[in-house]
């Protein structure tokens, strides 16, 4: 029952940072208004937190083998409460960004050290479902980022919403020094030795880099449209009510939460075709999108259903990474593949809002108080770059892997 409770405490750090995250998704237009940019500039809010969020990852691995995940998750904590605070206060860009990018670092130590409570506390043979739970229940923080902060935006202004999300990030931060703990008091565990020398071993097998590709690829979809563009794309091109758009990007998360568990079991029971799995998601993305940037003017509502539903499987499919991750790795650095692998779809993530942006920039007439639809689809058809190069590598480092397991005779998942 305790590890259970000790997952739990760890499970509502990482809710609240995932809020943290994703709150300036549906903040988009009013932090436009309020910081007085477009939409090239207000992409950069976005990018500034994910790239520090992907730069943090190796580093934080690191330490989190040096410190536990007790210290880091009230350090990552923390730094998120101070980011919030600042930009509740924030008018211009520059104070926006700074808030940002202290919201990135926090989030960059907060599930890498819940994955380590993972592996510390449960057997080994429960770790897959537990991870494959711990990152869709994780994405409520997105629902509440949703509905409820579309409302305070709505009533109360945007320092009242950013000083509240401060206070629940304060009480997560309390509950964490209070009760967690890194591992059973029976349990040693010593630092992992030559940990430089690991961190090159794991990125030199190709298994890690499939994780890597299958992380970029699956992940970047999803995360563009809940972090900053699909609340935008609904309301300004498509003409999708608030309260609507809002509840599509809820749809989003609560399909992810439902698809995980199905997801994981079918990469236990059948780990030979993960990499098909992930191919198969690309693709069906890839259709989504294409039905919906070719249909004649606005898209119905049944569509962009249809799309947001498919763009579930983004969060489930990118967890197939750390399997990958788990699969070909021993267990003294396992923190340093995780973290290679937690770079992808963060980098995917900041080519694509950056390129979006900058499309909807070019494509908004001067004066004009929002993209038009057309500019919309513009914007959106750079996915299709990510898309291919990252289906390709995963298709290359699948080969890959198999050859070099196969070589080698090792006693490893396939992938």
């Amino acid at each position: 029952m305790r590890r259970y409770i000790m997952w739990s405490i760890g499970l509502l750090a990482y809710i609240v940072a995932v809020f943290h995250r994703s709150s300036l998704g549906v903040a988009g237009v009013e932090a436009a208004d309020r910081l007085g940019v477009g939409t090239a500039l207000l992409s950069i809010l976005s990018v500034a937190q994910l790239a520090v969020y992907a730069a943090m990852q190796i580093p934080v691995g690191v330490l989190l083998d040096r410190f536990g995940s007790r210290r880091l998750l009230v350090a990552g904590g923390t730094l998120m409460l101070a980011g919030q605070l600042v930009f509740a206060f924030a008018g211009d860009v520059g104070t926006a960004i700074a808030a940002r990018v202290l919201i990135g670092i926090g989030d960059a130590m907060t599930f890498i050290s819940v994955l380590r409570i993972v592996a510390l506390w449960f057997p080994p043979r429960r770790n897959p479902l537990m991870v494959q739970l711990t990152g869709m229940v994780g994405q409520l923080g997105a629902i509440s980022s949703a509905v409820p902060l579309v409302l305070l935006l709505r009533h109360f202004g945007w320092t009242t919403t950013f000083l509240a999300a401060g206070a629940l990030g304060a009480a997560a931060v309390l509950l964490v020094l209070v009760a967690l703990r890194d591992q059973p008091a029976d349990l040693a565990v010593h630092p992992a030795q030559k940990r430089e020398l690991g961190l090159k071993h794991s990125w030199s097998h190709p298994g890690t880099r499939l994780g890597l590709w299958t992380h970029f690829v699956t992940g970047f979809p999803g995360g563009v449209f809940a972090l900053l563009w699909g609340y935008p794309f609904l309301t300004q091109g498509e003409g999708v009510a608030p309260g609507t758009a809002a509840l599509l990007l809820s749809l989003l998360t609560v399909g992810g939460i439902v698809l995980g568990p199905v997801v994981g079991h079918f990469c236990g029971r059948l780990p030979y075709h993960r990499s098909t799995l992930v191919l198969g998601i690309v693709g069906s993305s890839a259709a989504a999108w294409t039905a919906v940037l070719l249909w004649p003017g606005r898209a119905p509502l049944w569509l962009l259903t249809t799309l947001v539903v498919v763009l579930t499987m983004s969060g489930p499919g990118s967890m197939i990474g750390f399997d990958y991750a788990r699969s070909f790795n021993p267990a003294d650095r396992i923190g340093g593949a995780t973290g290679i692998v937690n770079v992808g779809s963060f980098v995917a993530s900041i080519l694509a809002i950056v390129a979006i942006g900058v499309v909807l920039q070019l494509h908004t007439p001067p004066g004009a108080a929002h993209p038009s639809l057309a500019g919309f689809r513009w914007a959106f058809a750079v996915q299709y770059v990510l898309w291919a190069v990252g289906a390709v590598q995963v298709y290359r480092y699948r080969r890959t892997t198999r050859r070099h397991v196969a070589t080698l005779d090792l006693a490893l998942a396939p992938a």
